[in-house]
């Protein structure tokens, strides 16, 4: 796509080529100097009136400026914060002060050095001696704009349609610091994620992005080849089988963070690459894993919010343990009115579903309809931090099965705010009913590209040198981050989402 400069963007070139061509100065220079961010330089400010004054050099974007003639107040931001320029005529030379007033742009980089000073409204501001230009903005930023709504001063974001936000990130970071404070608290969500696994004694491991079979989820994936090897690859839609091939080789605990690929639907909850976190425990079940899951999420809010109660939309939720638990079974009863063992077959349970005005998915499975029922009914009621257990066992083939009842397994999802947050088993570590398993959701789902995986020899292999009992959990970090920072579409925590192409 070629570009055709604006006439305002004509303007800011015509700026570029000045100082090019009439100063003789390099707009995009490759040196720069700094001694402090505007918060050091802040902080650095001495109390004693009568102290030597402290000299710094700032760098930052040009947010804004007010030329009064032969004063300018402007002020620059960095990484760090906001502070004000003061430049007055005679304090720097001529010509820099003229360059300043009549070729820069907000959005321009500069570098200023001057010694700090508190103007007569107590802001503490850098008195410029000299400054040069550090990149010349060509295109103009987007106007944030402030008004006034019920009594409140509410700042728009500049952009015209909400997707441009996310076409343009870098652009919404430019003028939004909330955007780039929620970006903080991902990154603070993660690291504390991540410490905590370690003061468990998990370790962290990296496991192939590029896989020859794909598994571990339902789910459709991204193919690729490779053109040297002649094989055609996968995107990962899961770590899962590569992790607990860990535990066979002697790993106890192990853990990863990172991307998963799926070929799916875009909504306010999924993205076609997504960051998750998994991990596997051996010699733990699922009760292991709920009670740690229940301190993972008190412990990361505890270091983000500083506290264990948040708001999500109209929603006051508390992670403060116990979280209630209750089966599949027992919830569908309590808001579907229906009691889906009485329906022990697909076309049973189907009618019995259209009879209360439920959706049904023609060709459905029997666990696909209870999941299907589960969802319209139960999880948007799901508000509390909650653990719904006993899953059915045909959309659950990784998990082990309940003794004496074969319609069942122990599998967990957990749901706050009526979301699906995370999902977990007592892992399978049987090779001969794993085979089998697999076996009967290939017959199952033969016709279902979503629901259909190919059989990992390879991992019923390792299951077959032994796997110990364990525990395993997965969870989308994007859902936990919506939830952290009260946004309630995928789009607004991830830096770079999926967007189909502009027509």
């Amino acid at each position: 796509m070629s570009w055709e400069p604006s006439p305002l963007e004509q303007k800011r070139l015509e700026k570029l080529t000045c100082f090019e061509e009439e100063f003789g100065i390099n707009p995009f220079p490759l040196r720069v100097e700094r001694t402090h961010t505007s918060a050091e330089a802040t902080a650095d400010f001495p109390d004693d009136e009568n102290a030597d004054p402290v000299v710094v050099t700032v760098c930052g974007r040009l947010m804004s400026m007010r030329d009064m003639g032969k004063t300018v107040f402007a002020h620059v931001e960095d990484g760090y914060g906001r502070i004000q320029l003061f430049l007055r005529r005679g304090e720097v030379e001529e010509e820099s002060h003229r360059m300043f007033r009549k070729l820069l742009d907000l959005g321009d980089f500069v570098q200023a050095t001057g010694a700090l000073f508190r103007t007569r409204a107590g802001e503490v501001s850098v008195r410029v001696t000299e400054w040069k230009i550090l990149s010349k903005s060509v295109s103009p930023l987007p106007v944030v704009k402030e008004q006034e709504v019920d009594g409140v001063t509410v700042r728009f974001s500049g952009f015209s349609n909400i997707e441009e936000r996310y076409r343009q990130r870098y652009a919404d970071l430019a003028v939004n610091p909330e955007v780039r404070d929620l970006f903080k608290i991902r990154s603070k969500i993660i690291s504390s994620i991540r410490r905590f696994f370690d003061d468990n004694d998990f370790l962290e491991v990296e496991t192939p992005i590029l896989q020859p079979l794909y598994g571990g989820a339902a789910a459709r994936p991204f193919t690729t080849h490779h053109n040297q090897l002649k094989q055609d690859l996968y995107l990962r839609i899961s770590f899962e089988l590569y992790l607990k091939r860990l535990l066979v080789g002697g790993i106890e605990r192990v853990y990863e963070i990172g991307r998963d690929f799926r070929n799916e639907g875009v909504s306010f909850k999924h993205n076609p690459e997504f960051t998750m976190i998994e991990f596997y425990a051996a010699y733990w079940d699922y009760y292991d894993v709920m009670d740690f899951t229940e301190r993972m999420l008190i412990t990361v809010a505890e270091e983000v919010l500083g506290k264990t109660t948040l708001t999500y939309e109209e929603h006051d939720i508390d992670l403060a343990g116990p979280w209630q638990r209750i089966s599949m079974r027992d919830a569908i009863k309590q808001h579907a009115e229906i009691d889906y063992m009485d329906h022990l077959d697909a076309e049973s349970l189907a009618k019995a579903i259209k009879e209360i005005g439920g959706h049904v998915t023609p060709g459905a499975s029997w666990g696909k309809l209870i999941d299907g029922l589960f969802g319209d009914y139960v999880e948007p009621k799901l508000i509390q931090p909650t653990f719904i257990t006993t899953y059915p066992r045909d959309i659950s083939p990784l998990a082990k099965g309940i003794p004496d009842d074969p319609m069942h397994t122990e599998r967990f999802e957990y749901f706050i705010a009526g979301m699906e947050m995370g999902n977990a088993f007592t892992e399978l570590n049987d090779p001969i009913d794993q085979r089998r398993r697999f076996e009967e959701l290939q017959e199952l789902y033969a016709n279902d590209d979503d629901e259909s995986n190919p059989i990992d020899e390879d991992y019923i292999r390792a299951m077959r040198y032994g796997m110990p009992p364990n525990g395993g959990f997965g969870a989308g970090i994007d859902r936990m981050v919506m939830l952290f920072t009260n946004k309630n579409t995928i789009r607004e925590v991830l830096l770079f989402p999926h967007l189909r192409e502009k027509e």
